[in-house]
Formats: C-alpha cells, structure tokens, sequence
C-alpha cells in the first residue's frame, strides 16, 4: 500500500456528527487529538483524571474552535469503578462511538499501585484501557466505521512481560522496563483486537516517537534530551490522528514518525518489533487481562 509520507491535519476530512473520546487530554499527544478532532467537527469528549484542567482545556478549544462540541468526563484508568462509571454513563448519554484514541498513560514513576492493587503503569496504560474497551465495545461494534486507537511507545521494544509477576512484587522494581511492559501490552492488545474483532471494529496502534510531553515528568534524563531530538506535540500527535481519521488505515496497522529511526517526521504504517508479533503471548495477555479487569469483549 502506498503511503502519504507528508500526511498532516489538512488530511482530515469533516469530522461532524462522529464522536470522538480520548482519555488522557488535558495535555500533550491527547490534548492536540482533541483540539483537531474538535476542530474537523466531531464532538469530542475529553476522557480525564483531573476534570478541572480538562475544563480549562476544553474551554481553550473553544476559544480556538467557537462551534466546537467538547466536553470533559472523568475517568480514572488506575480505578476499574471508575473505568465502569465511566461507560456506564458515556452509554447511557451516546447512542455511536466512532473513535476510541487510549491515549492516557503514565511514564516511569516511582513505584506504585492503581486502586485495584495493579501495578501503576500496567495497570493504568493497559489494564484500564483493556477494560474501557471492552465496556464501549457495543456501541463501538454498533457504530458503522468505529476503530480503537492504543497509543504505544517505541519504548515496546524493552518491554518482556512477565506473567509470574506482573505487579514486580517478588522482582526489584525497574521502571523503565516495566514501562516498557505496558507499551508492549499495548500493542498486543491491538493485535489481539484486530484478531478478533473481524470487520466490526478497526483496531490501530500509534506512537508519537520522540516528543517533549508532560508524560516525561519523571525523567530528568528525557527532559535534557528533549531540547536535542525532541519534536512539537503538534508533529508528535500526526501518528494518533493519522491512525483516528485516515480512510486509508487498515486493522493492526501501526503509525509512527517516518524518519530518524522512528524518532520524527511524518506518520507512517511500520513494524513494530518481534516479540510484539507473538501471537500466544498476545492471547495469554488477553486472557489475563479479562481475569484481572473482570471485563469480557
């Protein structure tokens, strides 16, 4: 398939009457897929832990965008009562959902559990937006077109999930890699998705490659070297939306920076590594995450 290797938001077509959720949009990759998507037309929720930020960006939005529909809903992925609340009351008040961009995550923090005794990362990069996916799935699955957007890391490629210990309780704790576990989760879960959901639903990964985002808090390492290699959210964000909007995207596709080993550029469809590709660590990955959320697609 031949690509557009200079894809930008001029792409994207008119968005009206779609709806769109991204959690994690009061910052970075997930505020700028809001910010456009709202822009093209689709009336845009904003999927947030903290909702008075999130109102604050919506309102900046609509200062951009003066007809723009958006609107802030909390969720917290670290709880599973509130991934549930969540969807209870976003199918409660829509009756389509056309694109779902897991975005939210949290980078390399110290160690930590989510509310439900998950290790953080794990369990909010994946877990979360496992059981999120699974509670939208049938009004995804009743919404012609729909797709599902898991936004991973390049950093997938030091991730080796370990199923014997999933919240690193009997293993020294290593942030980076456990990280890398979850962004690995990620990309599973999309395949596995795009396995399983037949035409129904387009499942599609993305990664932002190296950009300067408020997800790096933790790193001082990534915050000196931002000012070297790092590109804008604005760049930074092409792959998610590519991944949202383009009518040329195909299931278990993955977007990122065409240049720079993956690191900048434009979107475009490429590999993920090896391990990603193990299909029956994919469906162990699945049939875990389903015990632990206690959410079945």
């Amino acid at each position: 398939m031949s690509q557009n290797r200079n894809w930008t938001i001029d792409n994207i077509g008119d968005q009206t009457g779609r709806v769109v959720v991204v959690t994690g949009s009061t910052s970075g990759i997930g505020e700028q897929t809001a910010r456009v998507a709202a822009g093209k037309g689709a009336s845009v929720v904003m999927a947030v832990r903290n909702t008075a930020k999130g109102e604050e960006v919506a309102a900046s939005i609509r200062a951009e965008h003066p007809s723009a529909d958006v609107s802030v809903r909390e969720l917290d992925l670290s709880s599973l009562a509130s991934v549930r609340q969540f969807a209870d009351v976003f199918t409660s008040e829509r009756q389509r959902l056309d694109v779902l961009v897991n975005n939210a995550g949290v980078m390399m923090p110290p160690y930590s559990k989510t509310t439900d005794g998950f290790e953080i990362q794990m369990g909010t990069n994946h877990l979360g937006h496992f059981a999120l996916t699974g509670l939208l799935m049938p009004l995804l699955k009743a919404t012609e077109g729909a797709r599902v957007v898991n936004v991973s890391s390049l950093a997938h490629r030091f991730g080796n999930i370990d199923f014997e210990d999933l919240s690193w309780e009997q293993r020294s704790y290593n942030t980076q890699r456990a990280y890398g576990d979850s962004k690995l989760a990620n990309l599973y879960f999309t395949y596995e998705l795009a396995k399983r959901a037949g035409s129904e639903v387009l499942p599609v990964a993305a990664h932002p490659g190296w950009t300067a985002t408020e997800l790096q808090r933790h790193s001082g390492l990534f915050r000196f070297f931002n000012r070297f290699f790092a590109q804008t959210v604005e760049m930074g964000a092409l792959p998610t939306l590519r991944a949202a909007f383009d009518d040329d995207v195909a299931a278990g596709q993955f977007y990122g920076p065409a240049k720079a080993m993956h690191w900048r550029g434009h979107p475009v469809a490429h590999e993920s590594n090896d391990r990603s590709h193990e299909e029956p660590v994919a469906e162990t990955l699945w049939a875990t995450s389903e015990k632990l959320t206690g959410v079945s697609f």
